[in-house]
């Protein structure tokens, strides 16, 4: 995640065999609550996750501008990372500059890249308890960064109501964002259960009987799971339940969403936080849990049940409402508040937290402490940790670890940690029939599209009504024959059936190939998916949208009952 006006490195990856979805008993606790992971993930994973923070902060493949990362490595790293001019040379060296090629990929294959990660899911109008309020959402992924950092998550909850979906954007590597996408989830379904279920639960794993899952996911094959950690992962998950048993004494199962919300996110990066520090016999297991907490994640979920909305943001994704007005325009509603130093009650926040003194070096060049850019994550230990902390974990720890000058660095004016916490922000919002669908996006969207354009190309998208506006030329100096061909291009659009058969995917489209003149621009999408890895993720971020579509005559319903 990071501020930058354009696009990162295009990697199209491989599909694999489809996850199961967990509809049938199944014993506890492994298969209950963890699918498996199939073994070229698990090689990949290994292979190239190990070390993608490592090689993310010392630009090791490139040069990119400090202004772009998520992270930006302190002056003591000058040495590890490439200067300006041994850029130029590399690039004249790969021969990008002095000998430029009129390469363009042709629509399939742009079509290919766009449509490799998108994944669809239409919600069946009874789900055995009650009507839903979602008719089904639509979720794709653009990777900027190899592997890409981003991850996405979306599940029925089996054992309460509604659904849950997320975003989840990546910094010094994808260790923590994989991670949270995989657990977040439980914790939360684990902090709606009442009580009883809870009983039921842990009667059932004492006792080794099968039991239903409490989480139906919705994944892409390549969004998957960690299957070593599983075992750990649930071992974690199920000391939280057993917490709740003993607080909750059962006399009353009122829940409270948002509560739910604050404790599963805290919780987890807490436990995130504890793995490291215990550490696993198994060098793969403690290597691994050292790389998730020393990388870091923002994470922005929806929970929809009926016509209640929450929504939990931790950094700076973004959930935006789609309304369509009377008259059939669009507008859009932001349901979440970006956890950066554009916000001016989370610099508030930071400075009230931390004494007088550290006023002026709590947040420099709009990051915190000189050098994170989102006020909230998970994971990012080093942001947490005392510095005693910090260097017993890392003498201890693998060799791996121990030569990362990253993790050996201590943030500068480091004095009263914790600087970051994962606790999250919720929104409530009543559903209403004029709120037609709910956008969550990681950073990567909101860099280069207008939130009121995103709602409008996606309203545009699911209606297939087009209103109509002035072909705006913004000063430029248009010749009647451009004129023609934007009206042309118009007209085209117009007349055909959208080639996408996925809002995301079409959202992603427009972010990576629309023009001046707001228009998707074959040849400018073509050279954006064109480009070398060394050079993508200096344009854009990973870019990952779910579209979820709610069921307006079911919210109409729901008011009418009331």
């Amino acid at each position: 995640m990071c501020v930058c006006p354009g696009p990162r490195r295009i990697g199209i990856p491989v599909r694999s065999s489809s996850l199961p979805l967990f509809s049938d008993a199944m014993p506890a606790p492994t298969q209950l609550f963890f699918p498996l992971i199939r073994n070229c993930e698990l090689s990949r994973l290994y292979g190239t996750a190990c070390y993608c923070h490592h090689r993310h902060l010392c630009c090791s493949s490139s040069y990119i501008p400090q202004s772009h990362l998520r992270y930006t490595p302190h002056p003591a790293y000058a040495t590890f990372c490439r200067s300006k001019e041994n850029w130029w040379q590399y690039t004249q060296g790969r021969r990008y500059a002095s000998t430029p090629q009129k390469f363009y990929l042709t629509p399939p294959q742009v079509n290919s890249i766009l449509k490799a990660n998108e994944y669809s899911f239409k919600v069946p109008e009874f789900d055995g308890k009650n009507v839903s309020s979602v008719l089904g959402f639509d979720s794709n992924q653009l990777p900027a960064n190899a592997p890409i950092e981003d991850r996405r998550s979306a599940a029925t909850c089996l054992q309460t109501r509604g659904m849950l979906l997320g975003v989840f954007d990546g910094h010094a590597g994808c260790a923590c964002s994989q991670a949270v996408s995989e657990r977040l989830f439980y914790y939360i379904a684990v902090s709606l259960l009442p009580h009883e279920t809870l009983l039921e639960i842990e009667n059932a794993v004492e006792s080794g009987r099968a039991l239903l899952p409490i989480l139906q996911w919705h994944k892409h094959p390549n969004d998957y799971f960690s299957k070593e950690a599983s075992k750990l992962y649930f071992n974690s998950l199920r000391t939280y339940w057993q917490e709740l048993i003993d607080l909750n004494t059962g006399e009353s199962d009122d829940i409270d969403v948002k509560e739910a919300l604050i404790n599963a996110f805290k919780r987890l990066d807490n436990d995130i936080s504890l793995e490291a520090q215990v550490g696993d016999p198994n060098s793969f297991l403690n290597y691994l849990v050292l790389r998730v907490a020393f990388s870091g994640a923002t994470a922005c979920v929806a929970h929809v049940d009926g016509v209640n909305l929450h929504v939990a943001n931790t950094g700076d994704s973004r959930a935006m409402l789609g309304v369509q007005e009377e008259d059939g325009s669009w507008s859009a509603v932001t349901l979440s508040n970006d956890h950066n130093a554009q916000n001016e009650s989370e610099l508030e926040r930071l400075k009230l937290e931390h004494p007088k003194n550290e006023a002026k070096s709590v947040v420099k060049q709009d990051r915190l402490l000189g050098l994170l850019m989102p006020f909230r994550a998970f994971g990012d230990v080093k942001f947490k940790w005392s510095i005693d902390l910090q260097k017993r974990v890392i003498e201890s720890g693998p060799d791996q670890l121990n030569d990362n000058e990253y993790t050996k660095f201590i943030p500068p004016n480091y004095y009263t940690p914790p600087y970051l916490t994962a606790e999250p922000e919720v929104i409530y919002h009543r559903l209403r029939p004029q709120d037609k669908f709910l956008i969550l996006a990681t950073d990567g969207l909101w860099e280069t599209m207008h939130r009121q354009d995103v709602v409008r190309i996606v309203g545009e998208y699911l209606t297939g009504m087009h209103h109509q506006q002035p072909i705006a030329v913004g000063g430029y100096k248009v010749t009647l024959g451009q004129m023609h061909g934007l009206l042309t291009e118009r007209r085209a659009k117009m007349s055909s059936v959208f080639e996408d058969q996925n809002a995301a995917t079409h959202l992603i489209r427009h972010a990576v190939g629309n023009n001046e003149f707001g228009t998707v621009d074959h040849e400018r999408l073509s050279k954006m998916l064109s480009l070398p890895e060394e050079l993508a993720r200096m344009y854009r971020d990973d870019i990952t949208i779910i579209v979820v579509q709610f069921n307006s005559h079911v919210v109409g319903a729901y008011q009418n009952q009331e």
